[in-house]
């Protein structure tokens, strides 16, 4: 752990590669997706053996015919960076695409489909709840992409839980749904948030990104399934303390999984 950090909660490194070249963001992943951050197939049961898994916010909720817990939500989730960007992407399997919200807000990603990926940058040294350098990236999964459909919530200096749409010009997103087929709540997120204008406006210690930079992360899945505050998938955190964030090392490229000849 580098000088002036807190420390990894979990001693579980997130490796977040940088891509050599930007992907086009179109809702395909296959360009990008073999060269990113990612741990594989999530689902309830495989939270449940986490470190940081609370059954009191890592949860499915039941409205009726829903399938097995394994099948109710399923997840790969992709992270990678270069040196003006973020890219965030996410291969979901979902019963249900839910983004009705009866006391609508525009922040209240929470209670819609979204996913949500919880940056602290840099990984600072005192745990505080969206003060200066936390940020959220939240995207709901509404293919209509309305004007909350990418939100960030910041802290800043002198400021916390700030909630307002991701700057147009620092983000570019798209959802395709049903994408293999096989059922109307799947889809495929794809992202990408410039970097200086929104970490750099929460933390004036943000500096554009090299390998060795050492980030917070977690991210937050949320799947009401026709419920109000329902479901909710939680990976290398517990909630809005950044303490309990995941240390993210940002690294150099990385190469595809090689399979070998038979």
């Amino acid at each position: 752990m580098a000088s002036g950090q807190k420390p990894d909660p979990y001693g579980q490194p997130l490796r977040v590669p940088r891509l050599e070249k930007p992907p086009v963001i179109d809702g395909d992943l296959a360009e990008w997706k073999y060269l990113a951050f990612t741990d594989g197939l999530w689902d309830i049961l495989r939270l449940r053996q986490t470190p940081w898994y609370d059954p009191a916010i890592n949860r499915l909720t039941v409205h009726g015919a829903e399938p097995p817990p394994e099948e109710d939500l399923q997840a790969r989730y992709y992270t990678a960076w270069d040196e003006k960007y973020l890219y965030l992407g996410a291969e979901v399997r979902d019963n249900v695409n839910d983004v009705t919200d009866p006391q609508h807000e525009p922040k209240r990603w929470y209670y819609k489909d979204a996913i949500c990926w919880f940056i602290e940058a840099p990984r600072g040294t005192a745990a505080k709840k969206f003060g200066e350098g936390d940020n959220a990236f939240c995207f709901v999964i509404d293919a209509t992409r309305p004007s909350y459909g990418a939100w960030w919530r910041y802290g800043a200096p002198g400021k916390t839980y700030v909630e307002e749409p991701l700057p147009k010009t620092a983000v570019a997103y798209a959802i395709r749904m049903n994408p293999w087929g096989g059922g109307k709540g799947d889809f495929i997120l794809e992202a990408r948030v410039e970097m200086a204008p929104t970490l750099g406006v929460s933390s004036p210690k943000w500096r554009a990104p090299r390998p060795g930079d050492v980030y917070g992360l977690e991210i937050v899945h949320t799947d009401p399934d026709g419920g109000d505050y329902g479901g909710h998938f939680l990976l290398y955190g517990r909630g809005d303390d950044d303490s309990t964030w995941g240390s993210m090392t940002l690294t150099g490229p990385i190469q595809p999984v090689e399979r070998k000849p038979k």
